[in-house]
């Protein structure tokens, strides 16, 4: 089974389980907003995560669905914010919920998200200490990203080093789906160095997803990323392939260019294309696409003590998936 297929039957085998913990109370706004977005589906790949890697080590990955509903709940409670903070209208084709219900309510469907999500965990069928080293992993990573959230927020409009843009996104994306593997490992029974291997796994992962994402938005097709080319170079944000130009750009004519239209929030179609054509003839998007790919056999290397399985097939997969899309 592909990776894509194996997403499929996760999320259709976990729709349930995610609508089961929100009941029904008052006020009911309150419970409304707090559900849109976990029962609105999507690719549901940090869950998937959590019951591949309980699978992969010999667990019982009926153990891992509470986990894996708990890390969803997580990932959309950092949407509901990130939403706010961006003020975005949509998301998956819906309002978003603070244009919706307003941002009052919307900052505490995010909070109500958070504290559900750590009451399931607190409920899992574990032993105490595996609780205890589930609570670690998914704590540290909720605090890192708001690490890195904040780092994203403060490096707009700026070129920053490689590492910085490196360590940003390591925060802000991979962490998440690190917990959610080594806090299904846990739950699956394996021992610290598997864990240990599965988290560094999950974390190259991440990383290689979030670099060829970044890509994608600067060069992607957008009619099927859904995504302005032009809008992540009006932003201003800072990639791999923008940190990567910077020191590679031949031209000084080419670099001025450059530096002028990053961060320009009302630059033309022509600059616009003006900068990607910088990008492509200086090497930068090349090199995008190579270090997503470098990260991603870094991360199958990393699980290759793991016994074959379906579940080490769908991890292999997933690693080949996040460089291997349109959208």
């Amino acid at each position: 089974m592909n990776a894509k297929d194996y997403l499929k039957k996760v999320a259709a085998e976990l729709d349930a389980p995610m609508k089961q913990y929100i009941e029904d109370e008052d006020p009911a706004d309150l419970i409304e907003a707090t559900r849109q977005y976990p029962y609105a589906g999507g690719k549901r790949m940090r869950p998937a995560m959590a019951i591949a890697c309980c699978g992969a080590v010999g667990g019982d990955k009926a153990k891992a669905v509470p986990l894996a509903v708990a890390v969803e709940y997580i990932h959309n409670f950092t949407l509901v914010h990130d939403d706010l903070m961006d003020n975005d209208d949509t998301r998956r084709g819906m309002t978003t919920i603070h244009v919706k219900y307003g941002m009052p309510t919307a900052v505490l469907a995010g909070d109500a998200l958070f504290a559900k999500a750590f009451q399931i965990i607190a409920e899992l069928d574990v032993p105490d200490k595996a609780m205890r080293d589930v609570l670690r992993y998914v704590t540290k990573a909720v605090w890192d990203l708001a690490r890195g959230q904040q780092m994203d927020i403060n490096n707009e409009g700026k070129i920053v080093t490689e590492d910085v843009y490196i360590e940003t996104i390591r925060l802000k994306t991979s962490v998440l789906f690190a917990a959610a593997a080594a806090g299904g490992a846990i739950v699956g029974g394996a021992d610290e160095k598997t864990v240990k291997a599965i988290n560094e796994y999950a974390i190259d992962l991440g990383l290689g997803f979030q670099m060829y994402d970044d890509y994608l938005g600067i060069a992607g097709d957008s009619s099927k990323t859904g995504k302005s080319v032009g809008n992540d170079i009006r932003r201003g944000k800072c990639t791999v392939m923008v940190t990567h130009a910077v020191d590679n750009i031949k031209n000084p004519a080419d670099l001025e260019k450059f530096k002028n239209t990053l961060g320009k929030t009302d630059a033309s179609e022509k600059e616009i294309s003006d900068v990607l054509k910088i990008l492509e003839e200086s090497g930068s998007i090349e090199y995008a696409i190579n270090s997503a790919k470098a990260r991603v056999e870094t991360a199958i290397s990393k699980i290759s003590s793991l016994p074959e399985s379906e579940e080490k097939e769908f991890m292999i997969g997933l690693a080949r998936y996040a460089i291997d899309r349109d959208v």
